[in-house]
């Protein structure tokens, strides 16, 4: 599915290093003035936008561990970024602003797409929303070091059961996100992301991401068009709005996009809508109902990822984030087709 904060779009998730099983127990905490928080986000917002960096990012989720190269680079108003797979089958993504390429040497297939910040790293704190503290309590814990780093420490709060609780670890020099825990109800850890090593403030070297993005004899590319619209223009509305989300994109996309290109899949095409609560994204798929491919309905679970799959009529929804299964059913029921 083409959901999972940080890592444009793979981070390539949120991520971790050296974390105890046990339940996490948040020390005291200095509460935060709004006006604060708004400057921590955009700070690590920034900070992954605007400084050049490269590491080694491990993301820790439901008994799974998995782990990607990132480089980032940033030359005037030009952005280049690779990611590099270190488990399972080979993939690199690289990206040039908007445009963003996936390459799975081993099948040859190179996926080429345009998109918009809500995919760049880290996905998580993208939208920088003045709400967040009528969402979440919002407090500072004592610094700690992270991958050789001295880092700051914010502890976000749910104040419903709608969303989860978040620690974020960011590097006091710059605000480069280093690490990001997401907690459960009872401060339980449901997953992790970290760097183990990055450095900060490295050469800048676009060519390492340019140079693949060129070399593409051999592969079978898969540009797939993405049209922007909107839930009222294709017959859908979500009756019932779902606390603190925000619609923040809408776009039809080929379902053979959804499969990342490198596997069969029909023709056809899939609506998707993401919504954000200025932290976190959750992301409301609707294709037409196939009885071959939607064989049963079901909920999962990865680490902080709930996935929930439902058919409506003769539509199959799906509606995927990192936020409590009620929350998914709340999108999945609020959504009506007009007649």
């Amino acid at each position: 599915m083409l959901h999972r904060p940080l890592l444009a779009l793979t981070m390539v998730s949120a991520l971790c290093a050296f974390l105890p099983a046990a339940a996490v127990q948040p020390a005291a905490q200095a509460p935060v003035e709004p006006k604060e928080v708004r400057a921590w986000l955009m700070r690590i917002h920034e900070a992954a936008s605007r400084r050049n960096f490269q590491g080694t990012f491990i993301v820790s989720a439901g008994g799974a561990v998995s782990s990607a190269r990132i480089a980032h680079y940033c030359e005037g108003n030009n952005q280049y970024e690779r990611i590099d797979s270190l488990d399972g089958q080979t993939r690199h993504v690289f990206r040039h602003n908007e445009i963003v390429h996936t390459h799975w040497p081993q099948a040859r297939v190179a996926l080429i797409e345009q998109r918009d910040e809500v995919s760049s790293f880290p996905r998580l704190l993208q939208v920088g929303d003045d709400r967040i503290t009528d969402f979440y309590d919002v407090g500072v814990q004592p610094g700690e070091r992270i991958a050789g780093h001295e880092a700051n420490v914010l502890l976000l709060r749910p104040r419903d059961d709608f969303r989860f609780g978040y620690r974020l670890w960011a590097e006091k020099t710059s605000g480069l996100l280093l690490r990001a825990d997401v907690l459960g109800g009872k401060g339980e850890l449901l997953e992790t992301s970290a760097f183990s090593d990055v450095a900060i403030n490295v050469r800048s070297q676009p060519e390492t991401v340019l140079a693949p993005m060129r070399k593409l004899e051999g592969y079978r590319i898969v540009r797939p068009a993405l049209t922007p619209t909107k839930l009222e223009i294709e017959g859908w509305s979500l009756k019932q709005s779902v606390p603190g989300f925000r619609q923040v994109s809408c776009v039809k996309r080929p379902l053979e996009a959804m499969n990342g290109g490198d596997t069969p899949a029909p023709a056809g095409q899939a609506l998707q809508t993401i919504f954000s609560d200025g932290l976190t994204y959750v992301s409301v798929f609707i294709e037409p109902f196939t009885a071959e491919r939607h064989t049963s309905e079901m909920a999962t679970t990865i680490g902080a990822t709930r996935t929930l799959m439902r058919r409506q009529g003769d539509w199959w929804i799906t509606v995927v984030g990192d936020v409590p299964t009620a929350t998914l059913k709340a999108f999945a029921q609020g959504l009506e087709r007009k007649k």
